[in-house]
């Protein structure tokens, strides 16, 4: 419901897109007048009453298409809870030269440690491991061999922020360190491999940590897939988009590739129901970023950087 004007309030009025916690909402009350579009049940109707909107608060997964942009006359920024921002349409924002902001640096280093968790869950069995003790098994009989971690060939695929991350934590573990990138990076200690495809040959376990959006899209193909082979393992903790599903769940439902451990999927939260029938996966639901210690800070840098923009200062992360 939005919430009404009072008379004389000149407070800037701005939408909420995407659900947030309520530690976020109630120091943005204090500051703005709040449309919940995210709690509305006739969206066309509730956008009637946001003609004075001037920021639109959403989400990587949430967005802003170009018909919601064009509903909001009066928009002026819209800014991202979490780094991606494969969701908002950068034509319609660049047309009217709307900015728009996100909360990078704050979530990389979670998201990297849940890469290296994935990694270590489903070459170690952690989750069997786990229901086995459970069950009482224990005394029954003994769980297969594992695959070690350490030591091993590390593909990143997508060494920005969180890939260089998620490197150097493997490379505590004693792990060679390869990657592949769609834009150069000179000066780094690791190998560079020409596509997605070269890379998973070398590699025992690809990581995934490229941002989502048309340019990633399915990047790690069936070809890719498969070029893992019987005993590699995959890890996403980027985008479902970057991923041919189709071929992913192939491979995993016959053994043309060890594993995978999964934070993202197509379709999330409606996941594809093949993989809960895989026993050779962790899944998780798109938890990266899931700690308080983060969440409270990507909270904090949205609201600042909605601040710095209403104090005609400039912003403190923008994406354009």
């Amino acid at each position: 419901m939005t919430q009404p004007s009072d008379v004389g309030d000149t407070r800037p009025e701005i939408l909420i897109a995407t659900p947030l916690p309520a530690r976020d909402i109630a120091p943005l009350e204090s500051q703005f007048l709040i449309h919940r579009y995210d709690q509305a049940s006739d969206k066309p109707a509730f956008l009637a009453g946001c003609r004075k909107v001037r920021a639109m608060l959403t989400s990587g997964h949430t967005g802003a298409d170009a018909a919601l942009i064009a509903a909001l006359p009066a928009l002026e920024i819209i800014t991202c809870f979490g780094v991606g921002v494969d969701g908002v349409d950068f034509e319609a924002t660049r047309a009217r030269g709307i900015p728009v902001t996100n909360t990078p640096d704050v979530l990389t280093g979670d998201v990297a440690d849940l890469a290296i968790a994935l990694a270590l869950s489903v070459m170690r069995d952690i989750p069997k491991a786990d229901a086995h003790v459970r069950a009482g098994k224990w005394t029954s009989g003994t769980l297969p061999l594992a695959r070690r971690f350490f030591g091993s060939k590390i593909g990143i695929l997508g060494m920005g922020r969180i890939g260089l991350a998620t490197a150097e934590r493997a490379r505590g573990f004693g792990c060679e360190i390869g990657y592949f990138n769609r834009s150069a990076k000179p000066g780094l200690p690791y190998e560079a491999f020409e596509t997605p495809q070269t890379l998973a040959a070398w590699a025992d376990v690809v990581i995934i940590t490229l941002a989502g959006g048309a340019g990633t899209r399915a990047i790690m193909d069936a070809a890719a897939i498969e070029a893992l082979g019987p005993t590699g393992y995959l890890v996403n903790v980027s985008r479902g988009s970057t991923v041919d599903e189709a071929a992913l769940i192939e491979a995993l439902q016959t053994g043309k590739i060890a594993g995978a451990g999964l934070d993202v999927f197509l379709n999330e939260p409606n996941i594809d129901p093949r993989f809960a029938e895989l026993h050779n996966t962790v899944l998780m639901p798109h938890l990266g970023s899931a700690t308080d210690e983060t969440r409270r800070a990507m909270g904090q840098l949205m609201r600042d950087n909605l601040a710095a923009h209403f104090a005609g200062q400039p912003l403190l992360t923008p994406v354009e």
